[in-house]
């Protein structure tokens, strides 16, 4: 009953409509700008790691998130009187074994995954190590990457999935709808210019995906290992002059861009697979109810509350 913890602070519609109003808003202001700008994204970014160092430029990007994950926890906690294990979970203290298993085998997937490109594709790569660049590359994302990426799912599998399922009474709705938001909140990134919108299926497919782990699980710990263990592998192990995070990876990717089947096996392969692992593990059964049931009224929400209790 991962939603229906949200019963366990402050309601209205008021509180649930500013923090992600406010950000949806920016990202819209965002895009309308790239849209109109004489300067492509690419070289816009180009010219701030060229002025600023690709580290500098990383800090810049990626402090604002970090900055809003504590701003949704501590509205959460303030405005809505709501524990940040209730935000987080359905369990009574959030399960840490859970954000590592999730981290560990998706940081696993990801080495693999790329060294078979690069042994497949030698040409398409440029080893590109440099000990002092790479190691504050490293520092700098284990950092501030998990807060960026706990910035998204607290916003959007949390924060936003509550408040959705709570007042649509569904568990579809707010999987929809969440998973569609977090894929056009990428809109604005090089890759999108680059590739063409043909990118948004993975960014939507990995906000459903995501979406499913945390209804299927009843909290966000799953999704928040997996999500860091993306951006942060991503981030050390391959980088591009044209991707949002153009960094001192271990390699670079000199290929031309084009949209392939990197994009496609993660979402109809290996997230598939992914999911029969964590529900095997974690023992998941009644999709059907889980992702698409009911979410209880607060009183029926109580009445179990207290059953357990009895």
């Amino acid at each position: 009953m991962y939603i229906e913890q949200g019963y366990k602070g402050d309601l209205g519609l008021w509180k649930y409509l500013i923090i992600p109003g406010c950000f949806i808003g920016l990202m819209i202001v965002n895009y309308i700008a790239i849209l109109y700008s004489p300067v492509s994204v690419e070289d816009t970014m180009a010219q701030m790691v060229k002025a600023l160092g690709s580290n500098v430029v990383l800090i810049i990007v990626l402090a604002p998130l970090a900055a809003g994950l504590f701003m949704v926890l501590g509205w959460t906690k303030l405005v809505h009187s709501q524990s940040i294990t209730s935000l987080t979970t359905s369990r009574k203290r959030i399960d840490w074994k859970r954000v590592f298993f999730a981290f560990g085998i998706w940081g696993l997937v990801t080495v693999v995954l790329t060294f078979v490109s690069i042994y497949f594709s030698p040409e398409d790569f440029k080893f590109n190590f440099k000990l002092i660049p790479f190691l504050s590359l490293a520092v700098i994302g284990l950092l501030l990457i998990p807060l960026q990426t706990s910035f998204e799912e607290y916003l959007f599998r949390g924060y936003m999935m509550q408040g959705l399922g709570i007042f649509a009474k569904n568990r579809w709705f707010p999987l929809l709808v969440t998973s569609v938001l977090f894929g056009l909140m990428h809109l604005g990134n090089p890759e999108v210019e680059k590739l063409g919108y043909g990118i948004m299926v993975y960014y939507i497919g990995t906000g459903f995906f995501l979406g499913i782990i945390t209804l299927m699980d009843e909290g966000l710990e799953l999704a928040l290992g997996f999500h860091a263990a993306n951006n942060l592998f991503g981030a050390l192990l391959v980088t591009a002059d044209w991707q949002a995070f153009s960094v001192e990876s271990l390699y670079r990717d000199v290929s031309q861009p084009v949209l392939g089947w990197d994009v496609l096996v993660p979402i109809f392969v290996v997230f598939p697979i992914l999911l029969i692992i964590f529900s095997k593990k974690y023992g998941w059964t009644n999709w059907k109810d889980k992702l698409a049931g009911k979410v209880l009224s607060k009183e029926e929400f109580l009445a179990t509350q207290k059953e357990k209790i009895v």
